[in-house]
């Protein structure tokens, strides 16, 4: 090796990270949200979007994105990140692993339906954890976000027939443009064919807690 030669190596550590939950887990509960927020987000703020579902039968369950950083120069606002260019398979492999013990710390969640939710940067972790775990739910939400490029058929083909799969986006979105609009339907097509009910409205980029008045089983 030369001299000055820059060489990026690995360790393995043990971590801690942390989620946050809405409501109780309970006999009256119903469904279980699973639920990832977007860039910028911290989890137990993401939450206050699902405090008015019925709170005796929803149990709601949000994962803290691990790479948090100030928002702005006054260093007084913090949010997170789930991804980015770097490292990012490896950094994939440490978040599945941290959403698994989520998944096994809140079991058992027998008798209870399942939704899973991603909003923003948050759809591609949801859908990727989801053809990871191969975790059966019954509604999966694609809110305002991009679907994961190394996806194929047989990743997804578990969820067909037994999931209800919804794309939701602001028909104002900014980041909605046309060009992204015909690459996500084309990844879309070729992961679920037609199974995919389109929810759009009014709106841009943001979290609506009417909209998932829709998706109250």
């Amino acid at each position: 090796m030369k001299e000055g030669d820059i060489k990026e190596k690995k360790v393995v550590y043990p971590a801690c990270h942390t989620y946050s939950t809405l409501n109780s887990l309970g006999p009256q509960t119903k469904t279980v949200w699973i639920v990832f927020h977007g860039i910028g987000y911290l989890s137990r703020y993401f939450l206050k979007y699902f405090k008015e579902l019925p709170q005796e039968e929803n149990y709601i369950i949000a994962p803290q994105a691990p790479s948090k950083y100030y928002l702005n120069d006054s260093y007084t606002h913090v949010g997170a990140s789930w991804l980015t260019k770097e490292n990012t398979m490896s950094e994939l492999k440490n978040i599945m692993g941290f959403l698994d013990q989520i998944l096994a710390n809140e079991s058992p969640l027998k008798n209870c339906r399942i939704n899973i939710l991603g909003f923003s940067q948050g759809v591609s972790i949801a859908l990727r954890w989801v053809c990871h775990s191969r975790l059966k739910c019954d509604k999966l939400i694609l809110y305002a976000g991009g679907i994961p490029n190394e996806l194929k058929p047989e990743d997804t083909a578990f969820l067909l027939g037994e999931t209800e799969i919804s794309l939701v986006f602001g028909k104002q979105d900014a980041f909605l443009t046309v060009e992204r609009m015909v690459a996500e339907e084309k990844k879309i097509e070729h992961l679920f064919g037609g199974q995919v009910r389109r929810v759009g409205f009014e709106g841009g980029h943001e979290m609506r807690p009417e909209v998932l008045n829709q998706f109250i089983n």
